[in-house]
């Protein structure tokens, strides 16, 4: 093997090891960060089976994937949101480090993954409650195939993207690629990623994540 196809492989290799660990990390972060707190009243959002595609409802093709710019906000009308996304990166765990209970209106995105409307999945994270209230994502669980999903970047663009699944996975069944991997190679996509299910407060978590995937449909100014 020659050097160039040596160091090739191992980059690779690398990359596959670093993505491997991110998705545990999320799955982690699903399982611990997201608790309620204080053994107040959680509710079953996200109890539901996976969603797919409604009779009758045609999804747009893909747009192509955008230029590198940084996400300041996502708005999705349909649940009337409106929130700024903060960069957020790993914790001393690996997992993913999403907004403070405190700031249960900001959106996560993962700083060192992908950059909404580019080229492969973003990650954005948010929680479904605090130990007081709902919070920014307390109800994504209700999107449906065809919903839209605007994040608003800081060139003044608008990335605008297509829901086209909406998935409830178990704890016991999860599949940290199947929930975080790319749908279609080549396409800009979105992940909005909370917990769901019911909270088991045994172990004082929810016993699922819900998963909304879209990909880039529009552009807007």
């Amino acid at each position: 093997m020659s050097d160039h196809e040596r160091s090739s492989s191992t980059g690779r290799l690398l990359a596959g090891v670093a993505w491997a660990v991110l998705l545990l990390g999320l799955w982690l972060w699903g399982r611990g960060v997201t608790d309620v707190r204080h053994g107040t009243s959680a509710p079953t959002t996200g109890d539901v089976a996976a969603v797919g595609r409604p009779p009758g409802v045609e999804l747009p093709p893909a747009h192509r994937p955008l230029g590198q710019a940084l996400p300041q906000r996502l708005d999705i009308p349909d649940l009337g949101v409106q929130a700024p996304v903060v960069a957020r990166g790993l914790d001393e765990r690996g997992a993913l480090d999403p907004p403070p209970f405190e700031q249960a209106g900001l959106v996560g995105w993962y700083a060192d993954g992908v950059r909404p409307g580019t080229a492969g999945t973003a990650l954005l994270v948010g929680h479904v409650d605090t130990e007081t209230r709902p919070a920014v994502f307390y109800r994504v669980s209700a999107l449906r195939p065809g919903a839209k999903i605007r994040v608003i970047r800081d060139d003044a663009t608008v990335a605008e993207f297509t829901v086209d699944g909406v998935q409830v996975l178990t704890r016991d069944r999860f599949d940290a690629h199947q929930a975080y991997g790319p749908r279609r190679a080549g396409r800009a996509e979105l992940r909005l990623v909370t917990c769901g299910g019911s909270f088991d407060r045994a172990s004082r978590s929810y016993t699922a994540n819900v998963v909304v995937s879209a990909y880039l449909t529009g552009t807007g100014l």
